[in-house]
């Protein structure tokens, strides 16, 4: 934990001196047990904001080129994403992508939390697109509470076209815990998208974006 919570204090004391972030809700995150977080996606710098602010340590996806390359800058990246807990998979890649919410499984299993977008991918155009049903699952098969993230201003940090990083002010709000029945892995499809419409609904509530039928789909697919 030393090299974690390292990290996540100069992040942390980073991503406050620079952004000056509006921070909301904190006391609906779950002081014990397994949580899930799911925030809307606008941004590269999401998912360490996330792990971050929060005040429990929050496991997410990243890519597994993250993990994979070379020279010092690839160390450093290596180094980083696994000090924040965060956990390698391949894009596309539906055994991987299995395997990895089999993962997630066993970090709530231990009672810690985890963080998936509902989205997928990151929006590019500031809609809130349709939830992929995996984290209807992983709250029906858990049990686990839902705590819902709005970020707001986060597309400012990384302007379109641009891979580097520009400080502005954003905003992170935590909605109150939901709760859902444990049925276990053995569920409905139609059980599994009614309570990630229920997610998605109460982040739509805490950003205020406009909303698509449609699902958001990454770049390489478009």
């Amino acid at each position: 934990m030393a090299l974690y919570d390292l990290t996540r204090v100069l992040t942390k004391g980073t991503i406050s001196s620079l952004c000056r972030p509006t921070i909301e809700g904190l006391e609906n995150v779950p002081t014990d047990g397994p949580f899930i977080v799911a925030p809307n996606h606008l941004s590269f710098f999401d998912s360490v904001i996330v792990q971050a602010l929060t005040p429990r340590p929050v496991s997410f996806f990243a890519k597994a080129e993250y993990f994979t390359g070379k020279g010092v800058k690839g160390k450093l990246m290596k180094t980083f994403f696994e000090s924040v807990h965060s956990i390698p998979v391949e894009r596309g890649e539906q055994a991987a992508s299995v395997q990895a919410l089999k993962t997630l499984l066993e970090i709530l299993g231990r009672n810690e939390g985890v963080g998936i977008y509902p989205e997928g991918t990151r929006s590019r155009d500031g809609i809130l697109y349709r939830g992929r049903t995996g984290v209807g699952w992983l709250a029906l098969t858990t049990g686990a509470p839902v705590v819902p993230v709005g970020v707001i201003g986060t597309e400012k940090l990384q302007p379109a076209g641009s891979k580097g990083f520009k400080p502005a002010k954003f905003t992170l709000r935590f909605g109150k815990p939901l709760y859902f029945e444990k049925t276990g892995p053995d569920h409905s499809l139609p059980a599994r998208r009614h309570v990630t419409d229920t997610i998605m609904d109460a982040i739509a509530e805490l950003t205020g974006q406009e909303r698509s039928p449609k699902y958001n789909q990454s770049p390489n697919i478009e």
